[in-house]
């Protein structure tokens, strides 16, 4: 059984920088894309980025793709999302995603695998 787990959420003024991780235990997923996804208090969960099994291609939401940057490293099994330029809108939790393909999913059903969740909280 997969598990993901996220790392490097926290507290950062407007304007920083954060850098979020997921790693899974139990098996790679380097066959499958991957992607965040976020939840602020009282509204739905929402696409940020993805990635491709490959790496190769790469997608974000209109509201963070000049500010955000997906990758991921194949050797360390990880995957990361880098955020710039933060504002408090950027504030919610923010999920890793596995899918069970290795393009990146139209279909929210296609997302089959979620971490618990870490915590971005940005400041004015």
């Amino acid at each position: 059984q997969v598990t993901l787990v996220e790392s490097g959420g926290g507290l950062v003024q407007a304007g920083g920088s954060l850098r979020l991780s997921c790693a899974p235990s139990g098996r790679t997923l380097s066959n499958r894309a991957m992607g965040w996804f976020r939840q602020a208090p009282g509204k739905e969960r929402e696409f940020v980025c993805a990635i491709t099994a490959s790496g190769a291609h790469t997608k974000c939401a209109d509201s963070v793709k000049d500010r955000f940057a997906i990758s991921r490293d194949h050797a360390a099994i990880t995957m990361s999302l880098a955020m710039d330029s933060v504002k408090p809108e950027d504030t919610a939790v923010y999920y890793c995603a596995g899918s069970n393909v290795a393009y990146i999913p139209q279909s929210r059903e296609r997302w089959t695998l979620w971490g618990q969740g870490t915590q971005v909280t940005v400041s004015a």
